[in-house]
């Protein structure tokens, strides 16, 4: 039997195994498909996210573009706002390909002693003796352990299998594709997002003078094939359009829907919901990836915790980590749920982007909040091993 099985080798899932396994705990990492592996993302790291990189010792290794702010355009308003300085986090988030993230944390997590990785296996179901998680169903065969964590993403297999699904309050969907810049355009160091009717682009730099345009929308919205309403979006926007002129498509279209999704508790007995399995916000706030490396750093510290504390029932302090986790993330959903308000009333919606246009300390104490560098949203960190 192992200390913590893990189902999901994302981001969330490969991060707590990084973790667990360099201070001794024995770990079972089960990832179903196979990296490199795509996914539909606007591919923005948060500050907090690249701090969290750096205790990892992974930032260079991932890399990635800077950017330093957001700017917000509506119709010819534009409102900048630049991520706060606080000590001993980052003022800056990075732009870098998901498929590259993925894979260089996965790779990270099978390098770690003491963690076994696997891809291309099925987790078919939560192992459960007398209403407790006690281990996998893994291709089949049980897999025994004393801590079971479900980072199988917003889809969660587990999470329904163990009755945890709650219904979803709107149904939104993203896509995303990737460009590269025309000769003679320069790359910025901001993300800029675009508001249309019924719909948001997201602008992100990446490396290699690449880009990603990601869109999110209501379901409603879309009346068209997502590719004609994509392209439709985009060159609608002047300076979006002017961006686009000459570069190449380095991907497809890729989607994915819904953007929310609602689990009825982050724990359970025996099993814990990590990432996006717990929940995910909509992304219109785009701290998503920084999430999933701050709850798998605040989850590694109370695993360690019980352990020193020679607790082995999981039912003592797996409520504490979920309340320190809602906690952790309460001013960001709220900010979420404001922000998706927001675009629902355009009126609404244009008067606040000339607010933070005449109030740029406001409009950085926000980003502080979505990009996980508000006091309030940190964790206390791992030391680096």
């Amino acid at each position: 039997m192992v200390d913590v099985a893990i189902a999901g080798g994302g981001i969330a899932g490969s991060t707590l195994a990084i973790l667990l396994g360099r201070q001794g705990f024995s770990v079972e990492l089960f990832e179903r498909g196979e990296f490199p592996k795509e996914k539909a993302c606007g591919e923005g790291l948060m500050p907090a996210g690249v701090a969290v990189l750096g205790r990892l010792g992974l930032a260079q290794g991932v890399g990635g573009a800077p950017f330093c702010g957001v700017r917000y355009h509506f119709n010819r308003l534009v409102a900048e706002g630049r991520f706060p300085r606080i000590a001993d986090l980052p003022a800056t988030g990075y732009g870098q390909r998901r498929v590259h993230l993925d894979q260089a944390l996965f790779a990270a997590a099978a390098g770690t002693p003491n963690v076994t990785a696997h891809t291309c296996t099925r987790v078919n179901a939560p192992l459960v003796e007398h209403g407790r998680a006690v281990g996998l169903i893994v291709e089949g065969q049980p897999q025994r352990a004393s801590l079971v964590v479900a980072a199988d993403g917003s889809h969660s297999p587990i999470r329904h299998a163990l009755g945890l699904d709650a219904p979803t309050r709107r149904k939104r969907f993203g896509m995303r594709a990737h460009f590269r810049l025309a000769p003679g355009q320069n790359q910025t160091d901001w993300v800029d997002v675009f508001v249309g009717r019924g719909h948001e682009l997201y602008v992100t730099p990446l490396p290699n003078r690449e880009f990603v345009v990601a869109a999110l929308a209501e379901v409603a919205a879309r009346e068209e094939s997502s590719e004609r309403a994509f392209r439709g979006w985009a060159l609608a926007q002047p300076e979006l359009a002017s961006r686009l002129d000459g570069a190449q498509q380095l991907s497809d279209l890729l989607g994915a829907s819904p953007l929310e999704r609602r689990a009825r508790a982050g724990v359970a007995p025996g099993v814990v919901l990590l990432g996006d399995a717990a929940g995910s916000t909509d992304p219109i706030t785009g701290g998503g990836m920084a999430q999933a490396l701050m709850t798998a750093e605040l989850l590694s510290r109370h695993i360690s915790s019980a352990a020193r504390a020679h607790s082995t029932d999981s039912q003592v302090w797996l409520p504490t980590f979920d309340r320190q986790r809602r906690a952790m993330l309460r001013n960001y959903r709220a900010v979420t749920q404001m922000t998706l308000w927001l675009a629902d009333h355009r009126r609404f919606g244009q008067g606040a982007v000339v607010l933070l246009r005449f109030l740029p300390a406001l409009f950085s104490h926000l980003l502080g909040v979505c990009g996980g560098v508000n006091p309030k949203l940190r964790a206390p960190a791992n030391k680096r091993a």
